[in-house]
């Protein structure tokens, strides 16, 4: 069998969650020493501990044949990776800002100078919109730079906005893009090494439907079986069993766990009872 080939982020906002995740899905992560590689033999897979915003030239390159890293990475780096699945952590919203009521859409950036430590996202999000601007790239703290003098703009990452507005800087226009952790992959992989990455990818949406499914069972008259039923649909339908006690029926569902504790107020008061909630470790749906 062909050893696949994964980085995973080494740093950062996106290298904990990440190894976590890989390790609820049954991998070997753990780093004793902070090793670069990791082989976990078991599951014939080698992970590469590297830099996040290399993640992607390494996978676009066909060096290695997936990886784990932000959207926002991916996009900047525009080396033919693909994104396969979105995991849900390490969120980033990537917005415009300037001077308040300086700029108001980004029809006015045309000509200004927009300072960014993502000129590969940033220049693909303004040729969309056919807006020519000169891009001012800096590593880091690019709030300042409109301060500064060497640039009218900035687009980075806006959480709070608390460091734009102490700099002076409000935010304008429609968000760039909305970045989360996400696994990517090579668009050319061989039959076999597509077929492992696809049961990479099955194993972590299993983790992360555990993370936000929970499991609810519970006991209700026949009379109100459609009733309970409807608010618990589940995937494809409740289990539904009969018990010992007659006209009664156990009842077996998904539900969304931040939804777990309303369904149950609800089942209760359309007559349900013995309700009962459980965690998901993994799953197959």
């Amino acid at each position: 069998m062909t050893t696949l080939r994964i980085a995973v982020p080494n740093k950062g906002s996106l290298s904990l969650p990440s190894e976590q995740l890989l390790a609820a899905a049954g991998y070997r992560v753990h780093r004793a020493n902070r090793e670069l590689m990791i082989d976990d033999t078991r599951n014939d897979v080698r992970f590469f501990f590297l830099r996040p915003r290399d993640i992607a030239l390494y996978v676009g390159t066909g060096t290695l044949d997936a990886g784990i890293t932000g959207r926002d990475l991916l996009i900047d780096a525009d080396t033919g990776a693909e994104e396969s699945l979105a995991l849900g952590y390490s969120e980033s919203t990537f917005r415009f800002a300037s001077r308040p009521d300086e700029l108001t859409t980004v029809a006015d950036l045309a000509g200004r100078r927009v300072a960014t430590s993502y000129p590969g996202l940033v220049g693909q999000y303004l040729a969309r919109h056919g807006v020519e601007a000169k891009l001012v790239r800096l590593d880091g703290a690019v709030e300042t730079s409109v301060q500064l003098g060497i640039a009218d703009a900035v687009a980075d990452v806006v959480e709070t906005g608390t460091s734009l507005r102490n700099s002076g800087l409000a935010v304008f226009g429609e968000p760039i893009l909305r970045s989360e952790a996400v696994l990517i992959r090579r668009p050319d992989l061989t039959p076999e090494v597509s077929a492992g990455i696809d049961r990479v990818q099955r194993r972590l949406e299993g983790v992360l439907i555990a993370r936000n499914y929970v499991m609810i069972d519970f006991d209700c008259p026949t009379a109100i079986l459609d009733q309970a039923c409807a608010l618990v649909p589940g995937v494809e339908s409740p289990t539904v069993s009969p018990l010992a006690r007659e006209g009664w029926m156990a009842v077996r569902s998904l539900v969304p766990r931040d939804r777990a504790a309303i369904v149950m107020d609800e089942l209760w008061e359309v007559g349900a009872r013995a309700i009962l909630v459980s965690a998901l470790e993994s799953s197959r749906i």
